[in-house]
Protein backbone atom coordinates (compact mmCIF):
# COMPACT_ATOMS: atom_id res chain seq x y z
CA UNK A 1 0.00 0.00 0.00
CA UNK A 2 2.88 2.05 0.83
CA UNK A 3 4.36 1.67 -2.67
CA UNK A 4 1.24 2.31 -4.07
CA UNK A 5 1.24 5.49 -2.10
CA UNK A 6 4.27 6.42 -3.57
CA UNK A 7 4.22 5.93 -6.98
CA UNK A 8 1.05 7.72 -7.50
CA UNK A 9 2.48 10.68 -5.78
CA UNK A 10 5.53 10.54 -8.79
CA UNK A 11 2.53 10.36 -11.03
CA UNK A 12 0.66 13.14 -9.49
CA UNK A 13 3.25 15.88 -8.66
CA UNK A 14 6.28 14.55 -10.92
CA UNK A 15 9.58 14.25 -10.57
CA UNK A 16 10.48 17.76 -10.41
CA UNK A 17 12.71 16.80 -14.19
CA UNK A 18 11.92 19.36 -16.86
CA UNK A 19 13.66 18.38 -19.27
CA UNK A 20 12.16 17.18 -22.64
CA UNK A 21 13.56 14.31 -24.85
CA UNK A 22 15.29 15.26 -27.50
CA UNK A 23 13.59 12.54 -29.69
CA UNK A 24 9.71 11.49 -29.85
CA UNK A 25 9.62 8.39 -27.89
CA UNK A 26 7.45 6.15 -30.55
CA UNK A 27 7.91 2.50 -30.86
CA UNK A 28 5.43 0.31 -33.64
CA UNK A 29 6.33 -3.18 -34.25
CA UNK A 30 4.91 -4.78 -37.66
CA UNK A 31 3.59 -7.83 -36.19
CA UNK A 32 2.19 -9.34 -39.68
CA UNK A 33 2.04 -8.21 -43.54
CA UNK A 34 -1.17 -10.31 -45.08
CA UNK A 35 -0.84 -10.73 -49.31
CA UNK A 36 -4.34 -10.95 -50.42
CA UNK A 37 -6.12 -10.50 -53.66
CA UNK A 38 -6.57 -6.65 -53.10
CA UNK A 39 -2.59 -5.76 -51.93
CA UNK A 40 -1.27 -5.60 -48.57
CA UNK A 41 -2.97 -5.65 -44.82
CA UNK A 42 -0.35 -5.00 -42.42
CA UNK A 43 -0.83 -5.69 -38.65
CA UNK A 44 0.59 -2.79 -36.27
CA UNK A 45 1.01 -2.24 -32.45
CA UNK A 46 1.92 0.47 -30.55
CA UNK A 47 4.55 -0.71 -28.12
CA UNK A 48 6.23 3.11 -27.16
CA UNK A 49 5.41 4.89 -24.15
CA UNK A 50 3.65 7.84 -26.03
CA UNK A 51 0.54 7.72 -29.08
CA UNK A 52 1.88 7.61 -32.33
CA UNK A 53 -0.01 8.62 -35.66
CA UNK A 54 0.65 7.21 -38.76
CA UNK A 55 0.86 9.98 -41.68
CA UNK A 56 1.86 8.57 -44.73
CA UNK A 57 2.54 5.01 -46.23
CA UNK A 58 5.09 4.14 -48.34
CA UNK A 59 5.54 0.84 -50.28
CA UNK A 60 8.52 0.20 -52.81
CA UNK A 61 9.55 4.38 -52.25
CA UNK A 62 6.17 5.11 -53.66
CA UNK A 63 3.75 6.54 -51.08
CA UNK A 64 0.76 5.31 -51.66
CA UNK A 65 -3.48 5.20 -49.73
CA UNK A 66 -4.27 3.34 -47.30
CA UNK A 67 -7.20 2.76 -44.84
CA UNK A 68 -6.59 2.38 -40.93
CA UNK A 69 -8.98 -0.12 -39.02
CA UNK A 70 -9.80 1.40 -36.22
CA UNK A 71 -7.83 4.57 -36.67
CA UNK A 72 -4.23 5.86 -37.60
CA UNK A 73 -3.83 7.31 -34.59
CA UNK A 74 -2.17 4.40 -31.82
CA UNK A 75 -2.58 5.04 -27.71
CA UNK A 76 0.29 2.60 -25.86
CA UNK A 77 -0.75 -0.82 -25.93
CA UNK A 78 -2.77 -0.31 -29.35
CA UNK A 79 -3.33 -2.12 -32.67
CA UNK A 80 -4.21 -1.03 -36.13
CA UNK A 81 -4.70 -3.27 -39.12
CA UNK A 82 -3.59 -0.92 -42.25
CA UNK A 83 -5.46 -1.81 -45.82
CA UNK A 84 -3.19 -1.08 -48.71
CA UNK A 85 -4.85 -1.93 -52.25
CA UNK A 86 -1.38 -2.33 -53.91
CA UNK A 87 -1.07 -4.54 -57.29
CA UNK A 88 1.62 -6.83 -56.04
CA UNK A 89 3.59 -10.07 -58.24
CA UNK A 90 3.99 -12.89 -57.39
CA UNK A 91 7.94 -14.03 -56.42
CA UNK A 92 8.41 -10.20 -55.94
CA UNK A 93 10.40 -8.51 -53.12
CA UNK A 94 8.40 -5.18 -51.02
CA UNK A 95 9.55 -2.82 -48.75
CA UNK A 96 6.15 -1.43 -46.65
CA UNK A 97 7.56 2.04 -45.12
CA UNK A 98 5.06 3.53 -42.18
CA UNK A 99 5.64 7.25 -41.60
CA UNK A 100 4.68 9.14 -38.80
CA UNK A 101 3.89 12.53 -38.02
CA UNK A 102 7.28 13.05 -35.92
CA UNK A 103 9.20 12.20 -39.27
CA UNK A 104 9.98 8.40 -37.65
CA UNK A 105 9.97 5.55 -40.27
CA UNK A 106 9.08 1.47 -39.43
CA UNK A 107 9.46 -0.68 -41.79
CA UNK A 108 8.33 -4.24 -42.84
CA UNK A 109 9.75 -6.09 -45.65
CA UNK A 110 7.67 -9.02 -47.76
CA UNK A 111 11.45 -10.89 -48.90
CA UNK A 112 9.06 -12.99 -51.81
CA UNK A 113 5.49 -12.11 -52.81
CA UNK A 114 3.18 -14.55 -52.69
CA UNK A 115 -0.56 -14.60 -51.62
CA UNK A 116 -1.45 -15.63 -47.28
CA UNK A 117 -3.34 -18.99 -46.82
CA UNK A 118 -6.40 -19.09 -45.78
CA UNK A 119 -7.29 -20.97 -43.05
CA UNK A 120 -9.85 -23.30 -44.64
CA UNK A 121 -10.70 -26.83 -44.44
CA UNK A 122 -8.41 -28.04 -47.37
CA UNK A 123 -5.38 -26.08 -45.63
CA UNK A 124 -6.19 -27.72 -42.44
CA UNK A 125 -6.24 -31.25 -44.04
CA UNK A 126 -2.85 -30.28 -45.24
CA UNK A 127 -1.02 -29.00 -42.64
CA UNK A 128 -2.37 -31.84 -40.22
CA UNK A 129 -0.50 -34.37 -42.68
CA UNK A 130 2.50 -32.58 -42.97
CA UNK A 131 2.69 -32.86 -39.25
CA UNK A 132 1.71 -36.23 -38.95
CA UNK A 133 4.45 -37.35 -41.83
CA UNK A 134 7.08 -34.86 -39.96
CA UNK A 135 6.22 -35.94 -35.72
CA UNK A 136 4.04 -39.07 -35.84
CA UNK A 137 5.61 -41.03 -38.54
CA UNK A 138 9.02 -40.74 -37.77
CA UNK A 139 8.79 -41.15 -33.94
CA UNK A 140 6.58 -44.26 -34.46
CA UNK A 141 9.74 -45.65 -36.74
CA UNK A 142 12.29 -45.04 -33.69
CA UNK A 143 10.13 -46.40 -31.34
CA UNK A 144 10.46 -50.03 -34.01
CA UNK A 145 14.03 -50.15 -32.70
CA UNK A 146 12.34 -51.92 -29.08
CA UNK A 147 12.95 -54.86 -29.61
CA UNK A 148 16.18 -54.66 -30.80
CA UNK A 149 17.18 -52.68 -27.83
CA UNK A 150 16.20 -55.37 -25.11
CA UNK A 151 18.83 -57.82 -26.47
CA UNK A 152 21.33 -55.72 -24.31
CA UNK A 153 22.64 -56.36 -21.18
CA UNK A 154 22.97 -53.99 -18.35
CA UNK A 155 25.57 -52.41 -19.37
CA UNK A 156 24.11 -51.80 -23.00
CA UNK A 157 20.82 -50.46 -21.54
CA UNK A 158 23.37 -48.48 -19.56
CA UNK A 159 24.63 -47.30 -23.17
CA UNK A 160 21.09 -46.89 -24.70
CA UNK A 161 20.46 -44.27 -21.52
CA UNK A 162 23.23 -42.44 -22.19
CA UNK A 163 22.31 -42.39 -26.27
CA UNK A 164 19.20 -40.69 -24.99
CA UNK A 165 21.13 -38.01 -23.06
CA UNK A 166 22.80 -37.39 -25.97
CA UNK A 167 19.61 -37.18 -28.19
CA UNK A 168 17.87 -35.24 -25.95
CA UNK A 169 21.05 -32.57 -24.57
CA UNK A 170 21.17 -31.60 -28.59
CA UNK A 171 17.54 -31.13 -28.41
CA UNK A 172 17.66 -29.02 -25.79
CA UNK A 173 20.74 -27.00 -27.31
CA UNK A 174 18.66 -26.47 -30.38
CA UNK A 175 15.15 -26.12 -28.72
CA UNK A 176 17.42 -23.15 -26.81
CA UNK A 177 18.73 -21.28 -30.09
CA UNK A 178 15.64 -21.61 -32.17
CA UNK A 179 13.57 -19.87 -28.86
CA UNK A 180 16.31 -17.09 -28.45
CA UNK A 181 16.32 -16.68 -32.49
CA UNK A 182 12.60 -15.78 -32.60
CA UNK A 183 12.61 -14.03 -29.59
CA UNK A 184 14.70 -11.76 -30.73
CA UNK A 185 12.45 -10.88 -33.79
CA UNK A 186 9.48 -10.12 -31.03
CA UNK A 187 8.11 -6.72 -29.74
CA UNK A 188 11.13 -5.56 -27.15
CA UNK A 189 8.13 -5.05 -24.62
CA UNK A 190 7.08 -8.34 -24.53
CA UNK A 191 10.64 -9.55 -23.41
CA UNK A 192 11.23 -12.32 -26.10
CA UNK A 193 14.60 -14.03 -25.24
CA UNK A 194 13.46 -13.58 -21.37
CA UNK A 195 10.33 -15.48 -21.69
CA UNK A 196 12.57 -18.58 -23.27
CA UNK A 197 14.30 -18.62 -20.22
CA UNK A 198 11.39 -17.86 -18.18
CA UNK A 199 9.87 -20.80 -19.49
CA UNK A 200 12.25 -23.10 -19.38
CA UNK A 201 12.94 -22.47 -16.29
CA UNK A 202 9.03 -23.05 -14.97
CA UNK A 203 8.67 -25.30 -16.88
CA UNK A 204 11.86 -27.70 -15.21
CA UNK A 205 10.65 -26.77 -11.67
CA UNK A 206 7.08 -27.94 -12.00
CA UNK A 207 8.05 -31.21 -13.65
CA UNK A 208 10.69 -31.74 -11.06
CA UNK A 209 8.29 -31.23 -8.32
CA UNK A 210 6.11 -33.20 -9.50
CA UNK A 211 8.57 -36.47 -10.39
CA UNK A 212 9.89 -35.45 -6.90
CA UNK A 213 5.99 -36.04 -5.40
CA UNK A 214 5.44 -39.34 -8.01
CA UNK A 215 8.97 -40.36 -6.44
CA UNK A 216 7.77 -40.07 -2.71
CA UNK A 217 4.78 -42.05 -3.47
CA UNK A 218 6.43 -45.11 -4.70
CA UNK A 219 5.20 -44.33 -8.31
CA UNK A 220 8.29 -43.52 -10.46
CA UNK A 221 8.41 -46.76 -13.52
CA UNK A 222 9.79 -46.26 -16.83
CA UNK A 223 6.79 -46.26 -18.39
CA UNK A 224 6.31 -42.31 -16.82
CA UNK A 225 9.77 -41.55 -17.97
CA UNK A 226 8.90 -42.79 -21.23
CA UNK A 227 5.83 -40.45 -21.32
CA UNK A 228 7.92 -37.42 -20.26
CA UNK A 229 10.52 -37.87 -22.83
CA UNK A 230 7.64 -37.94 -25.33
CA UNK A 231 6.44 -35.04 -23.85
CA UNK A 232 9.76 -32.90 -23.79
CA UNK A 233 10.32 -34.03 -27.30
CA UNK A 234 6.26 -33.33 -28.78
CA UNK A 235 7.20 -29.61 -27.17
CA UNK A 236 10.29 -29.49 -29.30
CA UNK A 237 8.71 -30.89 -32.50
CA UNK A 238 5.91 -28.36 -32.03
CA UNK A 239 8.49 -26.02 -32.86
CA UNK A 240 9.79 -27.66 -35.87
CA UNK A 241 5.67 -27.16 -37.15
CA UNK A 242 5.72 -23.62 -36.52
CA UNK A 243 9.37 -23.39 -38.64
CA UNK A 244 7.32 -25.55 -41.92
CA UNK A 245 4.41 -23.88 -41.22
CA UNK A 246 5.62 -20.24 -41.20
CA UNK A 247 7.58 -21.31 -44.11
CA UNK A 248 4.20 -22.30 -45.99
CA UNK A 249 2.69 -19.03 -45.06
CA UNK A 250 5.30 -16.68 -46.61
CA UNK A 251 5.08 -18.56 -49.37
CA UNK A 252 8.53 -20.12 -49.55
CA UNK A 253 7.13 -23.99 -50.55
CA UNK A 254 10.66 -24.98 -51.48
CA UNK A 255 12.23 -24.17 -47.92
CA UNK A 256 8.62 -25.95 -46.26
CA UNK A 257 9.54 -29.05 -47.98
CA UNK A 258 13.08 -29.17 -47.32
CA UNK A 259 12.44 -28.49 -44.16
CA UNK A 260 9.66 -31.72 -44.03
CA UNK A 261 12.52 -34.10 -45.20
CA UNK A 262 15.15 -32.78 -42.91
CA UNK A 263 12.79 -33.05 -39.58
CA UNK A 264 11.69 -36.28 -40.64
CA UNK A 265 15.25 -38.00 -41.30
CA UNK A 266 15.96 -36.05 -37.79
CA UNK A 267 12.72 -37.26 -35.77
CA UNK A 268 13.72 -40.74 -36.30
CA UNK A 269 16.14 -40.66 -34.11
CA UNK A 270 13.95 -38.98 -31.25
CA UNK A 271 11.58 -42.54 -30.68
CA UNK A 272 14.94 -44.95 -29.44
CA UNK A 273 15.03 -42.30 -26.70
CA UNK A 274 11.92 -42.73 -25.61
CA UNK A 275 11.83 -46.30 -26.16
CA UNK A 276 14.84 -46.61 -24.08
CA UNK A 277 13.67 -46.54 -20.83
CA UNK A 278 10.75 -49.17 -21.30
CA UNK A 279 13.74 -52.10 -21.71
CA UNK A 280 13.19 -53.20 -18.27
CA UNK A 281 9.17 -53.21 -18.89
CA UNK A 282 6.42 -55.11 -20.81
CA UNK A 283 4.26 -52.54 -22.87
CA UNK A 284 1.63 -52.89 -24.76
CA UNK A 285 1.17 -51.70 -28.31
CA UNK A 286 -1.14 -48.87 -26.91
CA UNK A 287 1.60 -47.57 -25.03
CA UNK A 288 3.78 -47.45 -27.92
CA UNK A 289 0.96 -45.81 -29.82
CA UNK A 290 0.08 -43.29 -27.35
CA UNK A 291 3.94 -42.24 -26.94
CA UNK A 292 4.27 -41.88 -30.78
CA UNK A 293 1.50 -39.36 -30.32
CA UNK A 294 2.59 -37.32 -27.95
CA UNK A 295 5.72 -37.43 -29.26
CA UNK A 296 5.07 -36.55 -32.56
CA UNK A 297 1.33 -34.93 -32.68
CA UNK A 298 2.91 -31.99 -31.56
CA UNK A 299 4.16 -31.06 -34.38
CA UNK A 300 0.53 -31.28 -36.16
CA UNK A 301 -0.39 -27.91 -34.12
CA UNK A 302 3.06 -26.20 -34.80
CA UNK A 303 2.23 -26.59 -38.33
CA UNK A 304 -1.23 -24.89 -38.17
CA UNK A 305 -0.21 -22.46 -35.56
CA UNK A 306 2.94 -21.57 -37.75
CA UNK A 307 0.76 -21.54 -40.77
CA UNK A 308 -2.44 -19.22 -39.34
CA UNK A 309 -1.45 -17.54 -36.73
CA UNK A 310 1.79 -17.20 -35.86
CA UNK A 311 3.26 -15.09 -33.33
CA UNK A 312 7.12 -14.65 -32.29
CA UNK A 313 5.92 -13.89 -28.55
CA UNK A 314 4.41 -17.18 -27.82
CA UNK A 315 6.93 -19.13 -30.28
CA UNK A 316 9.62 -18.12 -28.06
CA UNK A 317 7.58 -19.08 -24.83
CA UNK A 318 6.62 -22.61 -26.06
CA UNK A 319 10.33 -23.29 -27.39
CA UNK A 320 11.51 -22.16 -23.61
CA UNK A 321 8.73 -24.68 -22.19
CA UNK A 322 10.06 -27.27 -24.57
CA UNK A 323 13.56 -26.98 -23.42
CA UNK A 324 13.06 -26.71 -19.64
CA UNK A 325 11.25 -29.81 -20.31
CA UNK A 326 13.88 -31.56 -22.03
CA UNK A 327 16.80 -30.38 -19.59
CA UNK A 328 14.05 -32.07 -16.33
CA UNK A 329 13.94 -35.40 -18.47
CA UNK A 330 17.65 -35.62 -18.95
CA UNK A 331 17.85 -35.20 -15.06
CA UNK A 332 15.73 -37.90 -14.94
CA UNK A 333 17.54 -40.45 -16.60
CA UNK A 334 21.04 -39.23 -15.51
CA UNK A 335 19.61 -40.05 -12.19
CA UNK A 336 18.05 -43.35 -13.12
CA UNK A 337 21.54 -44.45 -14.77
CA UNK A 338 22.82 -43.78 -11.48
CA UNK A 339 20.27 -45.66 -9.46
CA UNK A 340 20.90 -48.56 -12.08
CA UNK A 341 24.66 -48.30 -11.61
CA UNK A 342 24.85 -48.66 -8.04
CA UNK A 343 22.22 -51.82 -7.75
CA UNK A 344 24.33 -53.74 -10.42
CA UNK A 345 27.67 -52.68 -9.34
CA UNK A 346 28.81 -51.20 -12.27
CA UNK A 347 30.11 -47.87 -13.42
CA UNK A 348 28.05 -45.19 -13.90
CA UNK A 349 30.83 -43.15 -16.04
CA UNK A 350 31.83 -46.14 -18.28
CA UNK A 351 33.67 -46.21 -21.50
CA UNK A 352 30.09 -47.82 -23.01
CA UNK A 353 27.98 -44.84 -21.51
CA UNK A 354 30.72 -42.50 -22.63
CA UNK A 355 30.04 -43.86 -26.39
CA UNK A 356 26.72 -44.11 -25.85
CA UNK A 357 26.46 -40.47 -25.45
CA UNK A 358 28.77 -39.47 -28.02
CA UNK A 359 27.05 -41.55 -30.75
CA UNK A 360 23.54 -39.83 -29.38
CA UNK A 361 24.76 -36.35 -30.53
CA UNK A 362 26.57 -37.24 -33.47
CA UNK A 363 23.13 -38.84 -35.09
CA UNK A 364 21.59 -35.91 -33.68
CA UNK A 365 24.08 -33.50 -35.47
CA UNK A 366 24.31 -35.69 -38.85
CA UNK A 367 20.65 -35.53 -39.47
CA UNK A 368 20.42 -31.56 -38.27
CA UNK A 369 22.62 -31.26 -41.26
CA UNK A 370 19.40 -32.22 -43.18
CA UNK A 371 17.59 -28.89 -42.36
CA UNK A 372 20.27 -26.72 -42.06
CA UNK A 373 22.04 -27.38 -45.07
Amino acid sequence: MLLAIIIYALFHFGTGVKDEPVAPLEVLDIEKITLTDEGFTVKVLNTGPDSVSIAQVIVNDAFWNATFRPSQTLNRLDQTVIDIPYGWVEGDPYTINLITTNGLIFSGEVPIAAKTPVADASRFAQYALIGFYVGVVPVGLGLLWFPFLRRFSDKGVQGILALTIGLLFFLVIDTFNEGLEIGATAPSLFQGTGLVWFGALLSFLFLLALDQGNQLKGKTSGKQIAYKIAGGIGLHNLGEGLAIGAAFAAGEAALGTFLIIGFTLHNVTEGVGIASPLLKEQPSWKTFLALAIVGGAPAIIGTWIGGFIYNPTFASLFFGIGAGAIAQVIYSIGRMILKEAEKKNIAAVSWTNLVGLTLGLLLMYVTALFVSA
